[in-house]
């Protein structure tokens, strides 16, 4: 993290929330469906992986069988990647990166573990996880406290997933979205789902006073009337974020220069070419 700059995320608070998910008893639903979604981007390299590094508490059965050998590391207090010695040619993040405060520099500690023409791909949640609670937060806050806390951690969206992967020096980045919409019998069922993931409240300049009895009253009026079905339900909203990119190798395919084609797109196309005039617009 840059000097001074405050931290985003409590690291010790994301830890216990981790250690406690481990222990409790539900379905991580959300985690085995990017489980799912990493595999099927592996299925689709044709390429056997000796050395793997998996960043994270233990490897996940759908993607054990991807490499030879594998390692794991994580990111401690000072967020170093904390890994044995060795290059590796495939690193994987599940959700592991969810709380690291200093993104852009992670992805350039796992790209610098890998050997050239290695490849990394990480799930992360996407920007319009829990939009929901997010909102129906801000309005309960703001009825009966005049002002609000961070309750829901930011996310990244897949327009900036790209962009950070070539800010870390990685090539050939692909950044896409999965989208999965959940409906709950009341609000406190998604809570214990949170909690089996581990996607609780773990920002630094969370409140650490308890939620009032009023505002959460407000909060529940809100999301039930918003975010809720004629049947009871309610509706949570979760993105899982794919991250691919590969280190920089010889063997790479490479964009053309600028003005190097040697054939028309008309003449691909089978089309006449012609010439538009430039118009400006007014509202």
């Amino acid at each position: 993290m840059p000097v001074n700059q405050p931290l985003l995320f409590d690291t010790n608070a994301a830890l216990r929330a981790n250690a406690r998910a481990r222990r409790l008893d539900g379905d991580r639903f959300v985690e085995h469906a990017a489980a799912e979604g990493l595999a099927d981007r592996l299925g689709a390299v044709t390429r056997n992986f000796k050395h793997g590094l998996w960043i994270g508490p233990g490897v996940h059965k759908k993607l054990v069988g991807f490499a030879q050998s594998w390692d794991t590391a994580h990111f401690g207090p000072s967020e170093e990647l904390v890994h044995p010695p060795g290059e590796y040619d495939l690193a994987i993040a599940l959700f592991s990166l969810q709380a690291v405060n200093d993104l852009p520099g992670a992805l350039v500690q796992i790209r610098r573990a890998l050997k050239p023409d290695g490849l990394f791909l990480a799930a992360i949640l996407g920007g319009s996880t829990l939009s929901e609670l997010r909102e129906a937060f801000a309005h309960g806050e703001s009825a009966t406290r005049g002002g609000i806390s961070p309750r829901v951690s930011p996310f990244v969206d897949v327009r900036d997933g790209g962009a950070l992967l070539q800010r870390a020096g990685f090539t050939l980045p692909v950044a896409d979205v999965e989208r999965l919409l959940v409906r709950y019998g009341d609000f406190f069922a998604l809570v214990r789902d949170l909690r089996v993931h581990g996607f609780t409240n773990v920002l630094a300049q969370r409140s650490r006073a308890p939620l009032r009895r009023d505002t959460l009253d407000a909060m529940l009026s809100h999301y039930s009337r918003h975010h809720g079905d004629p049947d009871g339900r309610i509706r949570a909203r979760f993105e899982t974020l794919y991250l691919t990119g590969w280190t920089a190798h010889e063997s790479q395919q490479k964009p053309l220069r600028p003005g190097s084609a040697k054939t028309r797109l008309a003449d691909a196309l089978g089309t006449q070419e012609q010439t538009i005039e430039s118009r400006s617009r007014q509202r």
